[in-house]
């Protein structure tokens, strides 16, 4: 009689089953639902809503894809503004820059130009000021205005961010090209700077699926090193949140040679790495100011090779006053450097077979 009682009603079992699938199912369809902050679901859904969209198109072949947030980099009077016309009007004509790809279809470019004046740009693709080069009527530049700050704004980032959205709303450009990232925030190679900048143009990407190519430029570098993320201003920040990003390098060998080189990518492996860089002259044929490639090469071949020489010429100097029976301070003193170094520098002699071990 008691077994009977303490039997649990299998109506009941399947009822409380019920109910705890309905509240699971419940929760999960506020989570589909969620707008706030995070937006959560399973990881099947996400793939699901992915499969949805489109694969990224390329829009300079593999250093640049769409709905990327991109960085372009390198030392100043390179051309990074000559290269970023040249896709900027390859995207607007929808025919590829010789022998890199264009997957997307022709579309509207909105070029923001904080560098040249008009005239400046009309030097470049003319002949002489007469003969204009032609481009497509929806290549949209945008150039400084003079003016006050409006009532409303703080201060002038604050108005420039909101202009800036207002053009992509009124172009329906979906290709943004900001030369460069120097008006774009205070003293950006700082960290504190380039973070709200950086959230800023990340955000406007996502609002209105955006490709942004941004152009900025590096401190002063070691031209005896290859091109690193280490030589962006801002480097932690800005390749943090940005998608891709390649730089410009010039030739030790040769200053009318350029290179180009995948720094950071998400959408594809890196194909022009250190190893095969792309090469460049910049060429006007006519009435237009671009980059030529020529080829392909190694980066060490384009570097400077003066460290290397003038550590030859220390240990040369070092051994010579070795032999002449100075101790390492002595040495020091008449090279003007510390001791540790001329330590440094007889150890290579001897890896050299200079001096005996």
């Amino acid at each position: 009689m008691n077994n009977q009682q303490n039997q649990t009603d299998p109506h009941e079992g399947f009822a409380k089953l019920q109910d705890e699938f309905f509240q699971w199912q419940q929760e999960q369809d506020e989570l589909e639902q969620s707008d706030d902050l995070f937006k959560v679901r399973t990881a099947n859904a996400w793939l699901k809503e992915a499969s949805t969209h489109e694969v990224p198109k390329m829009l300079f072949d593999k250093f640049w894809y769409e709905g990327e947030l991109c960085i372009l980099f390198a030392d100043s009077n390179l051309g990074k503004s000559i290269l970023a016309v040249q896709i900027a009007n390859s995207i607007n004509n929808g025919t590829a820059i010789a022998p890199f790809d264009l997957e997307a279809d022709r579309q509207p470019v909105l070029y923001y130009d904080f560098e040249l004046t008009s005239k400046q740009l009309e030097a470049r693709y003319s002949v002489d000021y007469t003969q204009h080069y032609i481009f497509r009527d929806d290549l949209y530049r945008g150039q400084l205005n003079d003016v006050e700050l409006p009532e409303g704004f703080t201060n002038f980032n604050q108005y420039l961010n909101h202009r800036l959205e207002r053009y992509i709303t009124q172009t329906k450009a979906k290709v943004i090209i900001i030369d460069n990232i120097t008006y774009l925030g205070t003293e950006n190679e700082q960290a504190k700077d380039a973070l709200p900048l950086m959230k800023h143009l990340k955000a406007l990407k996502n609002k209105y699926d955006l490709s942004i190519l941004v152009l900025a430029h590096t401190p002063k570098r070691d031209m005896t090193q290859a091109i690193t993320r280490n030589d962006l201003q801002g480097s932690k920040m800005l390749m943090n949140f940005c998608d891709s990003s390649f730089a410009i390098g010039e030739s030790q060998n040769d200053n009318s040679l350029r290179y180009l080189k995948q720094i950071k990518q998400r959408n594809t492996e890196q194909v022009y790495g250190a190893d095969k860089v792309c090469l460049f002259t910049i060429t006007k044929p006519h009435n237009f100011l671009q980059y030529e490639f020529i080829g392909y090469g190694r980066e060490v071949d384009h570097l400077s090779k003066h460290s290397q020489a003038l550590a030859d010429n220390q240990i040369e100097q070092a051994v010579e006053l070795k032999l002449q029976g100075k101790s390492l301070r002595e040495i020091a003193k008449a090279m003007n450097v510390n001791y540790q170094k001329v330590d440094r520098l007889l150890k290579a002699a001897q890896q050299k077979s200079l001096i005996p071990q």
